[in-house]
């Protein structure tokens, strides 16, 4: 289970982005980006498929918004929110 744990973790750390549903906490973080609701574990849901990308400390790249907790969302739609 930690291994599994751990891959996960390594591969939402070195993707660009990821469009999911379930995403592990940020190292560092305890709470949940906007959209996610907290499992109370290691991880964060979200009844919609965002494409987030882990910040690693840094601003989000253009054309992607900041949601906290460690992570960046793709903007999309005509205002740039959904």
């Amino acid at each position: 289970m930690k291994a599994l744990l751990t891959a996960a973790l390594l591969l939402a750390s070195t993707s660009p982005a990821l469009a999911q549903k379930e995403i592990p906490k940020a190292e560092g973080h305890d709470q949940c980006p906007l959209g996610y609701v907290n499992t109370l574990g290691n991880t964060c849901v979200s009844p919609i498929y965002y494409e987030v990308a882990p910040t690693h400390g840094k601003a989000c790249l253009e054309g992607w918004m900041n949601i906290g907790m460690g992570y960046c969302k793709k903007k999309k739609g005509p205002l740039g929110i959904l």
